[in-house]
């Protein structure tokens, strides 16, 4: 009855979203109100429940996931990722180029949210496109991909942070696995698959193909540092700690600046300084940019509250024991399962976050209980999530439209893009978890 009360409270929460159109803040707290009566929740307890299960997720990442969104507004607003970018593209001139928009891809996405990594990009990526006569499609792969990789693999993307807080991993041993899992994932996803798309013809629609305005960039220093800053400082924490000679003065200021809000912090203050203030931005329109960001993510955070509060009503209803005790039974891999619920969830939702966050509300008892890597679960549901977008997914629209492509096009470039990224992504992370 458990497992039965629920797989319903998914299929609610899948109906809700999918075919009535509720917000997924609105079908989470439906769907736990659900779960809890299905589960036997004394009605006294299941307020408290919700409203626990927001608190605990929210008061964790709340800080990281508003300092992230100011920071890669910064970022973009500078110029610094457009500057990256071209850095990357004229190091290799007319040579490996899709190796150069791949990184740039990837690197932009770690400060910047996938839609406006996306906007910001294209117009670059037609750019190049005019300039060296290569198809439209064979260079937007490869960026576009990495930026997808990005968002679903590393912090302080609000999925891959959510599930490293739910799950109690390490952001930082995170970040730096996820960095091993995604550079292999990047080059197959994109410079290797976009080989096979060099026929295909994009028509831009006019308003994508916007003329290039020549405006003052930040120097090419500036902009790797600043972009780069919170991966060194959370892998550099992380490797730091592992130090067995380390001072114990020197490990509580490891300690600190290696704490996810502190460095996502000094990393927006820096980026204030050397792309703001240093350039002759005022810290009043610095500071008007950085309040639109935050709201900007606050249906994220809904969402993140929302999985929360399934999560917590699954826990006090005695889901998270049946759910260990069948998912166990089922004998797969618990990283396959992560990837395999993840995968069902995005291609029946369309969305990567809803679908990592549910995901891992459900298999959340088996990292206890079979001392699963609670870092290699968040790389198998990011992969899992990222799987197959097709028409219910805003990211298909978003290429279909800004390149003029048809529906079969589509599918043959960005759906299969996409589903590469979820297959070797779980393809890398399984084989990592052979070695850590």
């Amino acid at each position: 009855m458990t497992i039965l009360a629920v797989a319903l409270a998914v299929g609610l929460l899948v109906l809700l979203i999918s075919v009535v159109k509720l917000h997924p803040f609105v079908a989470f707290l439906i769907a736990a109100l659900a779960a809890a009566m299905l589960l036997g929740l004394p009605l006294d307890r299941v307020a408290g429940s919700l409203t626990r299960g927001i608190a605990d997720m929210l008061g964790s990442l709340t800080a990281i996931l508003c300092l992230g969104a100011m920071f890669g507004r910064i970022v973009a607003d500078s110029g610094a990722a457009q500057r990256i970018a071209d850095t990357l593209i004229h190091a290799v001139g007319r040579g490996p180029i899709t190796l150069a928009l791949a990184l740039a891809g990837f690197i932009v996405g770690i400060p910047l949210f996938y839609n406006v990594g996306f906007v910001l990009m294209v117009p670059l990526i037609l750019s190049v496109a005019r300039r060296s006569g290569m198809p439209t499609v064979y260079l937007a792969v490869p960026m576009l991909s990495g930026l997808s990789i990005a968002h679903g693999f590393l912090p302080p993307h609000p999925s891959p942070t959510a599930l490293v807080g739910m799950f109690g991993a390490d952001i930082g041993l995170t970040l730096i696995y996820g960095l091993a899992v995604g550079i292999p994932t990047l080059l197959i996803a994109g410079p290797l698959f976009a080989r096979s798309l060099r026929g295909m013809m994009a028509h831009p629609r006019p308003s994508a193909d916007t003329p290039e305005v020549v405006v003052k960039l930040p120097n090419a220093t500036a902009s790797f540092a600043i972009a780069l800053l919170p991966v060194v400082l959370l892998a550099g924490a992380t490797v730091l700690m592992t130090l067995p000679a380390l001072p114990p003065v020197a490990t509580g200021w490891v300690a600190f600046g290696g704490n996810p809000v502190v460095t996502m912090l000094i990393s927006v203050l820096a980026a204030m300084l050397i792309l703001g203030v240093a350039r002759g931005t005022s810290l009043a329109r610095l500071s008007t940019g950085s309040g639109e960001a935050v709201k900007d993510i606050a249906g994220i955070l809904l969402i993140v509250a929302g999985a929360g509060a399934l999560k917590q009503v699954f826990v006090d209803g005695g889901a998270d024991v049946a759910l260990a005790g069948w998912l166990s039974g089922l004998s797969l891999p618990p990283l396959v399962l992560g990837w395999g619920l993840a995968m069902v969830i995005r291609v029946a939702l369309g969305s990567a976050t809803v679908a990592g966050l549910t995901a891992a509300g459900i298999v959340q008892p088996l990292i206890a209980a079979h001392g699963v890597d609670p870092n290699l679960m968040v790389l198998a549901i990011g992969s899992g999530s990222l799987m197959f977008s097709h028409v219910n997914d805003s990211g298909f629209w978003m290429f279909k439209e800004y390149f003029g492509l048809s529906l079969a096009e589509t599918f043959r470039s960005w759906s299969a893009m996409e589903t590469l990224v979820g297959v070797f992504g779980l393809l890398f992370t399984l084989l990592l978890s052979l070695v850590v």
